[in-house]
């Protein structure tokens, strides 16, 4: 009896055993047929977009990125390694092996002169370099880091820098914007090096717009991305063919048949972009003796009301403004210049939630202007950047002259508030022609009155999108560049992502909504409960292995005692 007992069980373990056998054959046969991920953190945090997924599955060839984020860091600094490190073994994975990394530290070149020359090939390559502060030793050294890439493909190569966000949040809260901002900026290096862009952007003129020289930066930037052509208003019979158009700081007024262009361009899907001011004002005109801003005659009014939105002529001074600079007074012969505080060029630092302004730092303005909102039945109206709340709106004929840098602030003028500057505007658009004919000369006769679904975006601020020439060599600077303060802006970010929302609002700038919440630690509680915390961590886990020795040392004599 005792014998067949134990048959029988010998027989139902080796069942057991089989099963077991068989079931994990069949669940390595899965996994390596059925490839998935799981990501259990609340922020998603480790989980790549369908877009970027997308666009690494259909890579034809070898992807190379070299990250300088390498070295003994504080702990921030290791948490912006880690998320790179970890983003790119994701991004092999869904590469299928055609993307491959490497960490390299400038600071292990131990030639001094090599390490130079090495550091400053990455800095003219476009990888900004940060200065670390740190304890080596019991002492405060500082070192120069590059929290950088090199990304390579087919002989082609672009710098990403890693470290982004808006320099007016702590230090942690920065840190943590550049690490939500990882993927997209290795996703968009990517795909500007591996994926030829075939949507064609127009830049307009013939209306006395911003010239090539001063828009240099930016169409240059854009044709990374996409085909992009100039061509003046009134010569061009129609804008088909075109995916976008760009408007910059026109300064005369378009005709009839030049806004029913780019009305039926709209109405036919067409996207665009408006940098527009209401107001004539320049730093040219101001000289010594000043001038007085006046209303620009632009015949865009209508076409704008239509849309939705209106650019009120006003000007906006803020208390948070860029500098310019200014004689202050004379040293013998010699002048004494001083940057001086010049409120009619506010930086903007207030922005809605959207991926096209997300982690955004400030951008610089130059006598911008105020925008409304009106009725406009199907459009959904995003403001996306402000004004501070210290601004001062004023009604033209404004006096502009550089006395005011030189007068003391009085606070009760400046409580307008926060003036909104930017709108998106999205929707099936109405045409301005509706009901109306055709204007003379028009190549297309047939008025089309109600548009499909599409997008715009209005600025009012017409130098938003211009770059500074260098006086000495006559090459344009960077856009957002302030020569006179060495300070660069995110215009250039703030205009490049306008785009491409606008042309792709499902693609990869969505990959900008990431948000990784950020908890820091209360460092009050932190020190005064150290002593705690360090003992709960070192005693409790004793503790609980012998209570669990203990438990299970009674649970078996139990069990076997019976017998």
């Amino acid at each position: 009896m005792v014998e067949t007992t134990n048959k029988n069980k010998r027989s139902s373990d080796l069942l057991k055993f089989a099963a077991w056998v068989v079931g994990i054959i069949l669940l390595n046969i899965l996994a390596a047929n059925f490839f998935f991920r799981l990501d259990l953190t609340e922020d998603k945090r480790y989980t790549i977009a369908p877009v970027t997924k997308d666009m690494l599955q259909q890579l034809p060839d070898e992807v190379v990125v070299d990250v300088y984020l390498e070295g003994d860091f504080p702990a921030g600094f290791k948490r912006l390694q880690q998320s790179v490190k970890e983003t790119l073994d994701e991004f092999i994975i869904y590469s299928d092996g055609n993307l491959r990394y490497n960490f390299i530290n400038p600071n292990d070149i131990s030639d001094e002169k090599q390490r130079n020359e090495f550091m400053m090939n990455l800095a003219q390559k476009g990888i900004n370099p940060t200065n670390l502060r740190a304890t080596e030793d019991g002492k405060q050294v500082e070192r120069l880091v590059f929290p950088g890439a090199i990304v390579k493909y087919e002989g082609k190569e672009t710098a990403v820098n890693f470290l982004k966000g808006n320099l007016a949040a702590s230090a942690d809260e920065r840190l943590n914007q550049s690490v939500e901002g990882v993927e997209f900026e290795l996703a968009t290096a990517v795909r500007k090096l591996a994926f030829s862009g075939s949507k064609i952007i127009g830049y307009i003129t013939g209306q006395g717009e911003l010239e090539m020289q001063q828009v240099t930066d930016l169409l240059g930037s854009l044709q990374e991305y996409y085909r992009v052509a100039r061509g003046e208003l009134d010569q061009i019979p129609t804008l088909k063919g075109l995916d976008l158009i760009i408007v910059a700081k026109p300064t005369s007024a378009y005709s009839e048949l030049d806004k029913y262009k780019i009305d039926q361009f709209i109405m036919n899907g067409g996207k665009a972009v408006f940098f527009v001011d209401a107001l004539n004002a320049n730093m040219d005109s101001v000289g010594t003796g000043g001038m007085f801003a006046l209303p620009y005659n632009l015949n865009l009014e209508d076409l704008f009301f239509k849309y939705g939105v209106r650019l009120n002529p006003t000007m906006v001074m803020d208390l948070n403004s860029g500098f310019i600079p200014m004689v202050t007074g004379y040293m013998g012969d010699r002048p004494q210049t001083e940057m001086i505080n010049w409120r009619f060029y506010p930086l903007l630092n207030n922005y809605s939630k959207h991926p096209i302004t997300r982690n955004l730092d400030a951008v610089y303005t130059k006598f911008v202007g105020t925008m409304d909102t009106v009725k406009a039945d199907g459009i959904v109206k995003t403001p996306l950047v402000y004004t501070s709340k210290y601004s001062r709106v004023l009604q033209p004929p404004v006096p502009v002259t550089l006395e005011e840098a030189r007068m003391d602030v009085n606070p009760e003028q400046y409580q307008a508030g926060e003036q909104p500057v930017g709108y998106l505007l999205e929707g099936k658009f109405s045409s301005l022609f509706r009901n109306r004919r055709a204007p003379a000369g028009a190549q297309e006769t047939t008025v089309k009155e109600e548009g499909v679904e599409t997008k715009i975006a209005v600025f009012s601020d017409g130098d938003l999108v211009k770059n500074e020439i260098n006086p000495r060599t006559g090459q344009p600077y960077e856009l957002g560049f302030d020569r006179f303060n060495n300070v660069k802006f995110a215009n250039k970010e703030l205009a490049m992502n306008t785009v491409h929302y606008l042309l792709d609002s499902e693609g990869l700038i969505n990959v900008r909504s990431k948000e990784i919440q950020l908890r820091p630690l209360d460092r009050v509680r932190v020190q005064d409960e150290k002593s705690y915390w360090q003992l709960l961590n070192l005693v409790a886990p004793i503790v609980l292995l012998v209570l669990f020795g203990v438990g299970r040392y009674y649970l078996r004599k139990r069990k076997y005692e019976r017998f």
